[in-house]
């Protein structure tokens, strides 16, 4: 079977959108409807005859999906006339319940919905999503693609925290890791470019955009990775502060009066990049780092000195490491934090070649004779989604 996949990501108040040849990964046409619910909403649309933009006002999810249905007849590609296979949704949590990508019905419905407590800010809108577009494109197959899913194979000493075993069996407590359709494409692209089979290598990928994560990956197959029962823990991010002192909840809360739901907000929106600085955007602390700003000099160091732990610890976990593999927007993007992610690492065999990573089109930016690959991959969750659903529908 061959032919295109909807790729449809529902957040709270966005929904976007992807037409992919699941095959080539080639996007026939992309959008993103912003703003969802407020008087102003924002859609745009990138298709075989340019882009439309528009702002007019967009109740909810299903008045957003039939605007990027209407988008597809009036600018294409009509979706009348590609042969699309399936729908595939984004879903940021399946819990310890789904290891791979599942066909959407109501039981799936009902299991997502059990796990929204585990995701409050994200499964709602992603099932929002699914409902709508079901009752919009009855005729196709859907698939949910968990984010989750990817780190199913981490063994039990690794996503088992040292809580009471109660917490875990009442309620779900336990690592459960996230962006796995991004550490999972950037593995497969990682294994190709360094000419062998996925299941031969060891990788440590880093996920660097406004939210960050690192994976150990053996085999293919996660073994560790940073996030945890939430998105929250591990690498600093745009607004999220990785990981902390458990206990500063209960300080604050004894010391300023601060409710657990306070704490968490902060932790989670007022954090990371922005807590140390005002702003999140990753480009705008270089900017200040460059002009001589203590504060952006002190979140690139707090940044990159966390990568540089994670580095040297899954590099235990896995024993040997064939590449460091960068993706995402900072990841992609800044040379400056790979740079900084592995200095001092040469003993590990980790030999940077400073004019290869500097330059935006080399995927390499090692040394020749680096025993560990240091590779820059751009991540494509979209392809991945669109994959992972062809290969459910029978592609």
């Amino acid at each position: 079977m061959s032919g295109h996949v909807l790729v449809i990501n529902a957040g709270s108040s966005s929904l976007k959108y992807s037409l992919v040849d699941a095959k080539t990964g080639e996007a026939a046409a992309t959008g993103l409807v912003e703003r969802i619910g407020e008087e102003q909403s924002h859609h745009v649309h990138h298709g075989p005859s340019g882009s439309y933009d528009d702002e007019q006002a967009v109740a909810d999810h299903e008045a957003a999906l039939e605007a990027a249905v209407q988008a597809f007849e009036t600018h294409g590609p009509a979706l009348g006339d590609v042969d699309i296979v399936a729908v595939g949704h984004r879903v940021v949590h399946g819990g310890d319940r789904f290891a791979a990508p599942a066909l959407v019905d109501d039981e799936l419905i009902a299991a997502v919905t059990e796990l929204v407590p585990l995701a409050p800010l994200h499964n709602p809108a992603n099932l929002e999503g699914i409902e709508v577009a079901r009752r919009l494109l009855p005729d196709l197959p859907h698939v949910a693609v968990f984010d989750t899913a990817f780190h199913q194979t981490l063994p039990p000493y690794a996503y088992t925290y040292a809580v009471p075993t109660a917490w875990q069996e009442e309620y779900g407590i336990r690592r459960y890791g996230f962006h796995g359709t991004s550490h999972s494409f950037v593995s497969g692209q990682a294994a190709a470019l360094l000419g062998r089979s996925v299941e031969d290598v060891n990788l440590i990928v880093l996920h660097l955009g406004n939210g960050c994560s690192a994976t150990a990956v053996r085999g293919g197959r996660s073994v560790d990775t940073s996030m945890g029962l939430t998105p929250l823990e591990g690498l600093v991010m745009g607004t999220r502060s990785g990981d902390l002192d458990p206990a500063i909840h209960g300080l604050l809360a004894r010391v300023a009066g601060r409710s657990a739901e306070e704490t968490d907000r902060a932790l989670n929106s007022e954090s990371g990049l922005k807590g140390l600085t005002g702003v999140n955007d990753f480009r705008e602390v270089s900017r200040r780092r460059a002009a001589g700003d203590e504060r952006a000099q002190l979140a690139f160091d707090v940044y990159c000195y966390r990568l540089k732990k994670y580095i040297g610890a899954y590099y235990a976990v896995l024993g040997t490491v064939d590449a460091i593999v960068f993706t995402a927007g900072v990841g992609q993007h800044s040379a400056e934090v790979r740079a900084a992610a592995v200095s001092g690492l040469e003993g590990l065999g980790i030999h940077l070649d400073p004019a290869r990573n500097a330059d935006p089109t080399d995927n390499i930016a090692s040394t020749d004779d680096s025993p560990v690959a240091v590779l820059v991959i751009p991540t494509n969750e979209e392809w991945e989604i669109a994959r992972q659903a062809l290969d459910v529908v029978g592609g």
